[in-house]
C-alpha cells in the first residue's frame, strides 16, 4: 500500500516545481493571514478564498502537465477566440458602472479580457518561434499589430488599467524576442510624443485618477480618498507595524477595497517595514524562480512565454504597490496571490502552471 501511495505521489508531483512550488506557497500564506485581518475575521471569505485555492491548483496541475508543444498548437485558436469574444462585447456586450466589459453567455457572465491575458503573450510567442529563423523588422510589426489591436478594444470598454497591462506583457515577449535597441527608444519617445493625444481621449474619470496622483488632497473626500487613506495605513506602519488584527486605519473602516486591491495597505499598516520587506523578498523569489526558468528554456516559444508571465506577474506586483503607495495612479490591479479574488488567482496559477510544465518538459515537439 505503501508503495503504491509513494508511486501516485511521485507521478502527481513529477511536473510540480519544487523551488517556484515552496515561494508561491509562502506567499499564500501571507495572503491568507492577512485576508483574514482585512476582511474582519470572516470565515465566509476564507471558506471562499480556499475553494478559490483549490480550483487555482488544479488548473496549474494540469497546465503543468499538459505539454508545451500542446499548448503551443493552441496558442493562436485561443488568441482568436479571445480576440472574437472582445468583438462581441465590443457589439452586444453588457455594461455595468458605466463601462462595458462583460459577454453574457446565458448560462455565465465572463470578461474576456481576462482571456486576453493568458492568450496574447502565448501568440506571440507561437508567432516569433514560427518565424525564428526569418525573422526580420517586419515580423515585430505584425506582432505588434496582434496586441494593438486587442489593447485597442480593452481600451475602449473602457478599461485602460488592463489594456495597459496587457500591452505591457505584449512589450516583454517583444523585448526577450530581441527587438533592436533603437526600435525600442523610438518607440518610448513616441510614446512620450503622444501623450497629449493620450490626454484628449481620455475619460473624464481616468483624468481625475492622474490628477489626483497628483494631489490627492484637491478632493479628500471623492477622489483622492482612495489614495489618501492608504498612504496613511502604509505610513502608520512604522518599522514593524501595529501588529496582526492591530491595524486601526483597517478595523475602523478608513480604509476602501482593503480586501481586494488595498489589501497591501492592511499588510503594511500592521507588519510595518520589516514586514514588507520579507513580503518584497518573496515576491522576487519568485520572479527569480521565473528567470532562471526562462534562462533554461529548451526553445523559442517556451523562452518567450516564461519570460513574459514572469515579467507579467512581477508587474502586477509592482503596480498594485505603487498605487497603494502613491506612486502611481489608482487602476484596480489586485496584488497576485494576497488579494482576495478568483479570476486573478486562476490567472496567476495558469502561468505557473507554463512556468512548471517549462521547466520539468525539456523536450518540446514544434507543430
Amino acid at each position: 500500500m505503501q508503495h503504491v501511495i509513494e508511486s501516485i505521489w511521485r507521478r502527481g508531483t513529477a511536473h510540480i516545481d519544487g523551488p517556484l512550488m515552496i515561494a508561491v506557497s509562502l506567499l499564500l500564506a501571507v495572503g491568507m493571514i492577512t485576508l483574514y485581518s482585512a476582511s474582519n475575521q470572516s470565515i465566509d471569505r476564507m471558506e471562499v478564498k480556499l475553494f478559490n485555492l483549490g480550483v487555482a491548483f488544479a488548473v496549474m496541475w494540469v497546465v503543468a502537465n499538459t505539454p508545451m508543444s500542446q499548448v503551443m498548437r493552441l496558442a493562436m485558436p485561443a488568441y482568436l477566440l479571445a480576440l472574437a469574444l472582445l468583438v462581441a462585447v465590443a457589439l452586444v456586450g453588457d455594461v455595468r458602472n458605466g463601462a462595458r466589459r462583460w459577454l453574457d453567455l446565458g448560462f455565465l457572465s465572463i470578461q474576456p479580457s481576462e482571456l486576453m491575458k493568458i492568450t496574447l503573450p502565448l501568440a506571440l510567442a507561437w508567432y516569433f518561434d514560427r518565424y525564428e529563423s526569418t525573422l526580420k523588422l517586419s515580423n515585430f510589426a505584425i506582432a505588434a499589430a496582434l496586441f494593438v489591436l486587442p489593447v485597442g478594444l480593452i481600451a475602449e470598454q473602457p478599461d485602460l488599467g488592463t489594456a495597459l497591462l496587457i500591452a505591457a506583457s505584449g512589450c516583454y515577449v517583444l523585448f526577450l524576442a530581441g527587438l533592436p535597441w533603437k526600435v525600442m527608444f523610438a518607440m518610448g519617445a513616441a510614446g512620450v510624443a503622444g501623450l497629449p493625444l493620450l490626454w484628449s481621449v481620455m475619460h473624464d474619470y481616468q483624468r481625475t485618477r492622474v490628477m489626483t496622483l497628483l494631489d490627492p488632497t484637491q478632493d479628500p473626500l471623492g477622489a483622492g480618498y482612495h489614495t489618501i487613506q492608504s498612504t496613511i495605513a502604509v505610513g502608520s506602519g512604522g518599522w514593524f507595524g501595529k501588529g496582526w488584527l492591530e491595524g486601526t486605519q483597517t478595523h475602523l473602516d478608513f480604509l476602501p477595497e482593503r480586501t481586494t486591491d488595498f489589501i497591501f495597505a492592511v499588510y503594511s499598516e500592521e507588519f510595518g517595514l520589516l514586514g514588507n520587506a520579507v513580503l518584497l523578498l518573496l515576491f522576487l523569489l519568485v520572479v527569480a524562480r521565473g528567470l532562471v526558468i526562462t534562462l533554461h528554456a529548451p526553445t523559442v516559444f517556451t523562452r518567450l512565454v516564461a519570460g513574459s508571465v514572469t515579467m507579467t506577474f512581477a508587474t502586477y506586483a509592482f503596480v498594485n504597490m505603487g498605487m497603494v503607495s502613491g506612486i502611481l495612479p489608482v487602476v484596480g490591479v489586485p496584488l497576485p496571490l494576497i488579494s482576495y479574488g478568483g479570476t486573478a488567482l486562476v490567472s496567476a496559477f495558469f502561468g505557473f502552471g507554463l512556468l512548471m510544465s517549462i521547466s520539468t518538459n525539456r523536450k518540446l515537439i514544434k507543430s
